[in-house]
């Protein structure tokens, strides 16, 4: 995961804030087909705004499901807000 600066931060927040998730995390948790969403995602926008379930934070909080996802797909965690969170990972290019 890279560091993000506060203005590339504040960036992601803006785009992504008034938006809808586009990806859910169910009962099943990070499955491979949830983590192979994001990183189309990723790839496509570079950025993605997360919802978990309720079923999915059984044994977890929020934070530690945003956290192993964002590590699983090398992308940064731009925050976590109650049970929706946002991943950025800058184009390669």
């Amino acid at each position: 995961m890279s560091k993000m600066t506060i203005a590339k931060k504040r960036h992601v927040k803006s785009r992504l804030a008034q938006g809808r998730s586009t990806v859910c995390v169910g009962k099943n948790g990070a499955s491979k087909d949830t983590i192979d969403q994001i990183e189309k995602q990723l790839k496509g926008k570079e950025m993605v705004k997360v919802r978990i379930l309720k079923s999915a934070l059984a044994h977890e909080q929020a934070k530690q499901v945003a956290m192993k996802i964002a590590e699983q797909t090398e992308a940064s965690l731009v925050e976590v807000r109650g049970h929706t969170f946002m991943l950025h990972k800058p184009d390669k290019k």
